[in-house]
Parts: C-alpha cells; structure tokens; sequence
C-alpha cells in the first residue's frame, strides 16, 4: 500500500464518526408575501382582526395565488410555475398557463399588461406591496394581521 492510501483509510473511520451538518431550510423567495392582503381594488381600510380576514382581497400561498372576483363569491385561484425575486426587491409571478386560454373564466388573470399568466408584486413596506400595471388592483395592498 502506498503512504497516501494508508492516510486515507486511516481517516475514514474519523470522516464517519463525524456529525451530519444539519441543513439549513431553504425559504421560498415569496416567503415575505404570503398570507391574506386586504386592499387592491379599493384603497385599504381595516388591516387587523377578524373583519381583514373576513374577506381579503388576494391570499398568497406557497404554491398558489388566490384572489377576489368582483362579480362573483368565489375566489380565483392560479398556480404558481415560478416566482422569481426583482431588482427592486418585489416579485415576478409567472402562474401555469390555463387549459384553452381561460375563455368563459372571467378575472383569471390580474388585469396586468395584457398577460393572465404573470404577476408583478412591488414592495413598498413592510406590510404593503402594488401589482403594477394591473388595471384590476390599482390601489395598493396590505397586510391582513392579527391584533397585538
């Protein structure tokens, strides 16, 4: 056996008794964004307790995007294909495109730019953020939050 054959077998038994490095948990990068935002179509007005949760505006999930419709109970929901963080420190949604165009669904998209499949979140505050462009929020969003 040659010298550095000998220094690696004789480091092996001390590379297994080692411990693992615990793995950090990698977070989304719209991890900031998600929960109930009270606001878009109308300027916000009560942003704690019940009533903010009652009926938010838009709900940013880990894998998808729910939002309100103006001429109907239910919410839209889009799944998201990727988020992607801006240079301005907001987010770039871009959701997975609806079977057959989303003909006869009405509001699937956010009113932005002429694309139903892609979403710009600005970041203005710590709890308030703008959908540029998107002529269905114009006003700006805020956060949903639990009194202190």
């Amino acid at each position: 056996m040659t010298p550095p054959r000998r220094a690696v077998l004789a480091a092996i038994p001390g590379l297994l008794a080692a411990p693992a490095i615990p793995a950090q948990p990698v977070s989304p990068p719209h991890a900031w964004v998600l929960g109930a935002w009270t606001g878009g179509l109308f300027p916000p007005v009560d942003t704690e307790g019940p009533a903010c949760f009652a009926q938010p505006s838009v709900i940013f999930l880990r894998d998808s995007v729910m939002r309100v419709a103006s001429l109907d109970f239910a919410y839209r929901q889009r799944l998201m294909e990727t988020v992607a963080a801006t240079a301005d420190g907001g987010l770039e949604f871009r959701f997975v495109p609806v079977p057959g165009g989303a003909r006869g669904i009405p509001e699937i998209g956010f009113g932005c730019a002429g694309d139903q499949d892609r979403l710009l979140v600005r970041r203005i505050g710590a709890d308030e953020i703008a959908f540029p462009g998107c002529v269905e929020f114009p006003a700006t969003l805020r956060r949903c939050r639990t009194p202190a």
